[in-house]
């Protein structure tokens, strides 16, 4: 309704539509911030149930590629593990989708206050962060954790997912 109003009054007052415009970006804010707190707590059951290292074990036993996992237990927020099973468990599809890999690697390793993931695959290369597309998410879900997603898929050399997730976050 708000941004309704503001359309109205853009042509006659739009100044008053700036302020409109302004308010409704503040309300928003809100019920996003909230969002994005519900949605770094959707955990499934076996991260839950069993950790983080269990959990990524299992993605690449139901991974139709060879995976290797080197994951030790670390003392993550679960928000945290959350972030990294998602990540992983996207790499991976991507992996064994489109990639043409024989095998892949996961790593977990902490960095001071931080937690990198990377996921490596020998496939063919050539991925890239397209708009709607999984490797586009993964970089929206990272972000909602203050951290960052780098993809380097040179063509012909494979492709290596990785992110840094500040533990604090």
């Amino acid at each position: 309704m708000d941004l309704a109003r503001a359309e109205s009054l853009a042509q006659k007052d739009p100044e008053r539509a700036q302020d409109v415009l302004r308010e409704a970006r503040e309300q928003l804010g809100e019920p996003l911030d909230e969002l994005r707190r519900l949605s770094r707590g959707i955990a499934p059951p076996v991260l839950v149930d069993r950790g983080l290292p269990a959990a990524l074990t299992e993605l690449a036993a139901i991974s139709p590629l060879p995976v290797t996992v080197e994951a030790p237990a670390l003392d993550l927020p679960e928000h945290v593990e959350i972030g990294i099973y998602y990540v992983v468990s996207e790499a991976l599809t991507n992996a064994a989708k489109h990639s043409g890999a024989e095998s892949a690697t996961v790593e977990v390793t902490r960095i001071g206050e931080d937690v990198r993931v990377r996921i490596e695959d020998d496939g063919r290369g050539g991925a890239a962060m397209r708009t709607g597309g999984g490797l586009a998410g993964l970089a929206g879900r990272v972000a909602s954790l203050e951290g960052h997603l780098d993809v380097r898929s040179p063509a012909g050399s494979g492709t290596r997912v990785e992110a840094v997730i500040p533990c604090a976050s």
